[in-house]
């Protein structure tokens, strides 16, 4: 099972590909964890990586794409992988064909996890974690017990991610809609394409899924 999550910054599909990947086997695959492991393990594509990586650079499709032909071939994606961050742009998305197409392989599922915007916002510029336990907690859904004090070790210290504000947020999902967005239409054209309701509780979403995947949802 080859598979792709689309969606914006915070609609959680991290979370999801964790569940994904727990159920039927198969890594998920994020493009920033490949690019350090292929820097770490020294390939040839490593190497061309951390030589710009090393001058503060970006690091090429041409480069990511190498990265992930060289990851998939790798036994644990021998039954499948759940493609993380990757692809990005129209661009990515066409050489990503390209790269499968030479393996004589396919995407099974292209799934979109739609989102309110000002939801997704009041989402991500809410959280916050335990500093000592990392435990999560959010301003509106998730509150401790007891105020100041984490429920799971005690502690009275709470952190926030820099980036996890209402201003990062937009300019992130302004970044989503210019670069990401296009490919919904990308894959619905290519009838690849899956939509549900990513602000729905995490049980309902993975249900959703789990219905695409299984084929007890229509398509």
């Amino acid at each position: 099972m080859k598979l792709i999550l689309l969606g914006p910054p915070g609609a959680g599909k991290g979370t999801q590909a964790k569940e994904i990947s727990a159920k039927y086997s198969i890594p998920q695959l994020s493009t920033g964890d490949m690019l350090r492991a292929a820097v770490k393990a020294g390939s040839d594509v490593g190497k061309r990586a951390k030589a710009v990586m090393d001058k503060g650079g970006l690091v090429s499709d041409e480069i990511v794409i190498g990265i992930i032909e060289d990851r998939i071939a790798q036994k644990d994606c021998a039954t499948g992988f759940i493609l993380d961050g990757f692809p990005r742009t129209l661009g990515q998305a066409a050489a990503l064909d390209n790269l499968l197409s030479s393996k004589k392989l396919s995407l099974d599922h292209v799934i979109e996890m739609r989102v309110n915007d000002e939801e997704l916002v009041t989402r991500i510029a809410g959280r916050y974690t335990c500093a000592k336990c990392g435990q999560g907690y959010h301003d509106k859904f998730q509150k401790p017990v007891k105020a100041g004090t984490c429920d799971k070790c005690g502690g009275t210290e709470f952190a926030r991610r820099p980036d996890d504000n209402a201003e990062t947020v937009k300019t992130r999902l302004m970044a989503y809609y210019r670069e990401t967005s296009p490919l919904i239409g990308y894959y619905f054209a290519k009838n690849s394409l899956r939509s549900i309701d990513g602000m729905a509780e995490i049980g309902a979403v993975t249900k959703a899924i789990d219905g695409i995947l299984t084929g007890k949802k229509g398509k």
